[in-house]
């Protein structure tokens, strides 16, 4: 078994990256990394280290985390065993049986600190997700901004969490529904967006009342590291009581997750990534009759009508196939347009495709950084060599790039490939920017295309005539979680709820009503008279 052990002193170990990491790392203390190698896990103020010596037992799982613009080696970190997990676990539910006697208002100035704190280290914050993703340093710092909105979002909530009022049949009764903490939340979350899904979940579970454990990307354990630390800063700043096993942090690979999502303990389980992921933790959590929230795969199309403002479009069509060099889950695959404009709007896009630049993500000016890694790109190959045997037209890129880019990284031209809306290719998820153009004819057939995919994440229409906009937006339209009129696929805003239908997983997280999830609600009945009368006029 896994020797695991707390350890109080530490030599640090300098990460030599072109990236300057000293400052952050001397003004965050221990827990974000005197030396983030051979971590397992974090709990509040405690951290988890394997010990060096037992390193070399073939037993322990070792994950290294490579940087996607050099493929340079970041830090190694060691797999948390089942053991460590199931401790963990009771000590965040002690944490929850604490926390959610906190009245919510309370339990919202925690992520006020918290928000204060991601302002503070917003472009240190930023640095790590370049980093380990390979964004841009914009989208980097868009993705942090997300998480200060998110806490925005959630101090508010912590006031609103309302239930009702309802009429009674029964005199001198009332009734209402009231909302109560729901337990230890397990979230799972995918190297995409390291901070910002985190951050959606676990800042409205802590105003809902709830402990959180965590695992995060093995892909971006430094990012995992930077949150848990500014969690336990909060905490520490914190002039009331907070239990330190209210955030848990726990590293490895899907074993871990497995874990979580087996554990009867847990009453829900988040978990973002593919659909074969979010499949098997279905499987496990309903095995148990617990809850899954599941936000993950999409096939996402974008409807170009010939009554639209077309350079608009253009412009949305960029951003949404290539942001995130096409790694976002609302990421624009499919792109539909109308045929009498198609000709036209395809040499556009191919004009505006030359015209980005591509290189090292940490650069100013950069539009386009790396995949992720190898198998990204070869699952790209493959993609696209599947569209030319089923009668595809690659119109334009594919090719990595080795020159005038960091050696090691797997940069790449975007390809755009026109192709019949038949094509079985169109049916995938391709995690990196192929985009697939297909023409119709009429609205209707565009509908059509549009909900032709087994996942239903985001779809937008790009259209000036109210008739269709009205249509796309209808039961008869769209039958996505995201519907969208002359904005892109993607670009998720806080304060909607966000999430998919179909093999995307059904679930919402961020906005609207989404704090749900992290509840448990009571219907309560309250007879104020002296009588006794059943309902449905049962005499008894």
């Amino acid at each position: 078994m896994t020797t695991i052990t707390t350890m109080t002193t530490m030599t640090t170990i300098t990460i030599k990256r072109p990236l300057d990491l000293t400052e952050f790392i001397d003004q965050t203390s221990h827990a974000l990394v005197d030396n983030p190698r051979y971590c397992s896990a974090v709990q509040g103020e405690h951290s988890y280290w394997c010990q060096a010596a037992a390193i070399n037992n073939n037993s322990i799982q070792l994950i290294k985390s490579r940087s996607p613009i050099d493929n340079a080696l970041i830090t190694e970190l060691v797999g948390c065993d089942q053991q460590l997990t199931s401790e963990l676990v009771d000590q965040s539910i002690l944490a929850f049986q604490q926390w959610r006697s906190q009245p919510a208002p309370l339990r919202g100035q925690l992520v006020k600190k918290i928000a204060q704190l991601v302002e503070q280290y917003k472009v240190q914050l930023a640095d790590f997700i370049t980093l380990e993703t390979g964004k841009t340093k914009q989208e980097s710092l868009g993705e942090v901004q997300e998480w200060i909105d998110m806490c925005d979002f959630a101090v508010g909530l912590s006031r609103q969490l309302h239930g009702l009022t309802i009429s009674s049949e029964r005199p001198l009764h009332h009734m209402r529904e009231s909302w109560h903490p729901l337990g230890p939340v397990a979230v799972i979350s995918a190297f995409n967006f390291p901070m910002a899904v985190w951050a959606w979940n676990t800042m409205l579970a802590f105003i809902c009342g709830d402990s959180v454990i965590w695992k995060g990307s093995e892909q971006t354990p430094l990012c995992s590291l930077a949150c848990a630390k500014i969690v336990n800063l909060a905490i520490e700043e914190c002039d009331f009581d907070v239990p330190f096993a209210l955030h848990t942090l726990i590293m490895g690979d899907k074993a871990v997750g497995q874990w979580l999502a087996d554990d009867e303990r847990i009453p829900l389980v988040s978990a973002t990534g593919s659909v074969v992921m979010g499949q098997d933790v279905s499987r496990r959590v309903g095995q148990r009759l617990g809850r899954s929230l599941l936000e993950l795969s999409g096939n996402n199309a974008l409807v170009i009508s010939n009554i639209s403002d077309l350079d608009l479009a253009l412009r949305a069509v960029l951003f949404s196939a290539i942001g995130t060099s096409g790694q976002r889950c609302t990421s624009l695959r499919r792109l539909i347009i109308q045929q009498d404009i198609t000709d036209q709007f395809i040499l556009d896009l191919i004009s505006s495709y030359q015209t980005i630049k591509i290189g090292d993500p940490r650069e100013e000016g950069i539009h386009l950084g790396p995949l992720i890694n190898l198998q990204a790109f070869e699952k790209m190959q493959s993609a696209i060599e599947q569209g030319i045997q089923q009668g595809g037209k690659l119109l334009y890129g594919g090719e990595r790039l080795l020159k005038s880019v960091p050696e090691g990284g797997i940069y790449l031209q975007p390809a755009i490939m026109e192709i019949d809306s038949t094509a079985d290719i169109l049916q995938q998820e391709t995690f990196a920017p192929l985009l697939f153009i297909i023409r119709y004819q009429n609205f209707e057939q565009a509908i059509a295309i549009n909900n032709n995919s087994a996942m239903g994440l985001s779809s937008a229409l790009f259209s000036n005539n109210l008739q269709e906009c009205e249509l796309f937006l209808s039961a008869c339209g769209s039958d996505c979680g995201i519907s969208n009129i002359n904005i892109g696929t993607s670009g998720a805003e806080i304060g909607g709820a966000f999430g998919g239908e179909k093999k995307t997983g059904g679930g919402r997280e961020s906005g609207s009503d989404a704090w749900k999830n992290y509840m448990r609600r009571a219907t309560n009945t309250i007879n104020y008279g002296n009588q006794l009368p059943l309902a449905q006029g049962i005499k008894f």
